[in-house]
């Protein structure tokens, strides 16, 4: 009997968080338009810069991009060209903008009142946040596959072979992983679902003041110093290489650098938030 009990202690939080990763899900069914929303803006911005911006912007990576260009390899001045370039800039906006939806759906559950009374059942406290966080990966799963997809049909030759892609989709899970921790967070010192979509804003917008649509050496000093190292230029370009075959240096070790300090930092901050809230 004691061992049962404390067999049953053991799984708790483990059966828990499937109840929690459960209830996520269904209301991720439930309400579609949040993850059409989130899905949408990654692509018209892809399809936006591809098709309007391409032709202009992927006339100058010859000259501006350096060899750190992995587009250039594919024909400096052509469209296409600039499809490679910027595609892993747009799946990168994509994972920042899934975890806009996290900080939204942890908000929501606050204002209404729904973790208040999770806390008053018998159940284990880390799994609420453990169900947000399962549930976030999985929906930025299926929006990666769709932005990758729209991405391969207007242009996007990628020409990693497993090993690369591989190397790829373990970057992205670690961001992922990372930047839904910190969305957990924001989700949490946000006062109403307004400020939860407005807070993680930035992770969308850093894409831009780096490498991710234009080649640093394109940009005044001042920008160009802020966006070489900021976070999301080595993972762009570490993303950019296993990609499109090109040598990534120390971009993957320092991209993956700042996704262990961001999830780190991430749940600590979740965690007291949410702990403190529980007093």
């Amino acid at each position: 009997m004691s061992v049962s009990t404390h067999a049953d202690l053991r799984f708790h939080p483990l059966r828990d968080s499937v109840t929690m990763l459960r209830r996520n899900l269904r209301r991720m069914l439930r309400y579609p338009s949040m993850t059409v929303m989130l899905i949408g803006m990654p692509v018209v911005f892809l399809l936006l810069f591809v098709y309007v911006f391409g032709g202009t912007l992927g006339a100058g990576l010859g000259s501006g991009a350096g060899g750190s260009t992995a587009g250039g390899a594919a024909g400096a001045g052509t469209r296409a060209a600039y499809a490679n370039y910027v595609a892993p800039a747009i799946i990168l906006m994509t994972v920042a903008a899934t975890v806009q939806g996290t900080a939204i759906s942890i908000a929501m559950d606050l204002t209404e009142g729904i973790i208040a009374r999770f806390r008053t059942m018998h159940i284990a406290r880390v799994s609420v946040l453990t169900g947000h966080v399962l549930g976030s990966m999985i929906q930025a799963a299926l929006s990666l596959a769709v932005v990758i997809g729209v991405a391969l049909l207007v242009g996007f030759r990628p020409t990693a072979g497993p090993v690369g892609w591989l190397g790829a989709v373990g970057l992205l899970a670690a961001v992922t992983f990372a930047l839904v921790w910190l969305a957990v967070a924001l989700g949490q010192v946000s006062e109403s679902v307004e400020t939860a979509s407005n807070l993680p804003m930035p992770l969308i917008l850093l894409p831009f003041l780096g490498s991710g649509f234009v080649p640093t050496d394109s940009m005044p000093a001042g920008l160009r110093w802020f966006a070489e190292y900021q976070p999301f230029t080595p993972i762009i370009e570490s993303l950019r290489g296993l990609l499109m075959g090109t040598p990534l240096g120390n971009d993957g070790w320092i991209a993956l650098g700042w996704c262990a300090v961001v999830a780190l930092g991430g749940y600590l901050w979740s965690r007291r938030l949410f702990n403190r809230e529980s007093r």
